[in-house]
């Protein structure tokens, strides 16, 4: 059997969440089973990073190594037990000794520091005997774990048949002090919980952070006005600015596909709807009316289409409309409410928030409604976001009681559900797309 048809293998439990069917490969110990949450991660070697500066190349390695752990789909094993502890990415392995190893999936990596971070890394089938990853990369002296990151995407993209989501980023609610009196920041960081930086300095109340498809510029809900407005943040900047004057509250705001559109509510007279404007300033265009609470627009990739949260069917469900607005259809139709819909960046799901049953639960559906699962039941569980992948969801969970929230993942087959590690307790999270 060849590395190929192992990379088959998993792109069968990368090709949709409702994947039934039972495949099982096996080769020395290396035995892949893809049938929804049964999946079994490929096992994968990765000795250190070679380096003039050894701790800087073991550093790398156990980025890449976190990164393809924490996915899921890989289970990289024990450096200290590898025929070799240092990669040697210029000459081609001795597929014998990793075979008697039992590896089959073999990378080999190097690392420099100068004026420039340079790196490379190969990717090897040990028992075809052949190369299926090449790749090198240089990027400036601050950006050593974009580099471990832009790997990490490489040996994802390569060995699963489906785009990487290592080098993104992560913006959120940063929360702080004691629960009566929380003081709520907007933060940033990589999507494993490094490199946190903070955008606002908690002077006011900011929430529901969404990021630009370019990634350059965050809209989010302010408190500087006493009321929630939806501002815009220019991250190169620091720069902030008021969106729209409509109504008392605007809130729930987010980014069209083409990053040149703002959708979100707007409460007036005990009613919420739905409103867009132009990232310029405008005038907004109402896209709902009524007396219900409309709210938690999200465009489909396309832009032609809108997925929202409304009651006006009595409780809180999900609706489908035109992205002009118009014409709504309810999708969601199962016991309890539905909120925070999302449309995946792929255009086949939508995540949303459920309450039923006393719990919450993260789950997915088709656009049309049809397939809903649920991914994950907790106490307090909500506000999913995609990786840009759309194979994995970000979320925050609140235990109760005197913790805060933090924020999780899982993957869309429920499995994987792991905590992201942040300075403070943390909410609200949005997935960037990969940077470019």
């Amino acid at each position: 059997m060849t590395l190929l048809s192992r990379r088959n293998a998993l792109k069968l439990g990368l090709a949709g969440g409702a994947l039934l069917a039972t495949s099982s490969w096996s080769m020395a110990q290396l035995r892949i089973v893809v049938e929804g949450a049964n999946f079994q991660p490929m096992p994968i070697a990765i000795p250190n990073f070679a380096s003039a500066d050894p701790n800087f190349g073991k550093e790398i390695a156990e980025i890449v190594r976190n990164n393809l752990r924490r996915s899921g789909l890989f289970l990289p094993l024990d450096p200290a037990s590898l025929p070799v502890q240092v990669g040697d990415v210029n000459n081609t392995p001795d597929f014998a000794t990793w075979r008697t190893a039992n590896v089959d999936a073999l990378v080999m990596g190097a690392v420099e520091r100068g004026g420039q971070i340079s790196a490379s890394v190969r990717v090897w089938d040990t028992q075809q005997a052949s190369q299926v990853v090449g790749k090198s990369y240089n990027t400036d002296p601050n950006s050593a774990r974009r580099i471990a990151h832009q790997v990490s995407d490489a040996i994802y993209e390569q060995l699963t048949g489906g785009s990487g989501y290592f080098d993104t980023r992560v913006i959120y609610v940063a929360e702080s002090g004691p629960k009566a009196n929380r003081v709520r920041r907007l933060a940033i960081m990589d999507q494993d919980g490094a490199n946190a930086q903070y955008l606002t300095d908690g002077s006011s109340m900011a929430l529901t952070p969404r990021f630009s498809p370019r990634g350059d510029m965050v809209t989010y809900m302010n408190f500087a006005d006493g009321n929630p407005q939806v501002y815009l943040l220019q991250l190169a900047t620091g720069r902030q600015q008021r969106l729209a004057s409509v109504g008392a509250m605007t809130f729930a705001p987010r980014f069209s596909p083409d990053g040149s559109t703002v959708a979100f509510s707007v409460e007036q007279g005990g009613a919420t709807n739905i409103y867009s404007v132009g990232t310029g300033g405008g005038q907004p265009l109402q896209l709902t009316s009524g007396a219900a609470i409309d709210t938690g627009p999200s465009y489909s990739p396309d832009g032609s289409r809108i997925v929202f949260e409304s009651d006006r069917g009595g409780s809180p469900q999900i609706y489908m409309m035109g992205a002009g607005g118009g014409n709504a259809q309810r999708v969601s139709f199962g016991q309890g409410s539905y909120s925070t819909p999302v449309w995946s960046p792929k255009g086949d799901l939508i995540a949303f928030t459920r309450q039923s049953g006393g719990q919450f639960h993260i789950g997915i559906m088709n656009p049309d409604g049809s397939g809903e699962r649920l991914l994950y039941s907790s106490f307090h569980a909500e506000g999913p976001t995609w990786a840009p992948n759309g194979r994995v969801i970000m979320f925050f969970q609140d235990p109760g009681g005197n913790d805060g929230p933090r924020l999780m993942s899982v993957d869309i087959w429920g499995r994987n559900a792991i905590t992201i590690p942040t300075e403070t307790y943390a909410s609200d999270p949005a997935w960037s797309g990969l940077r470019s």
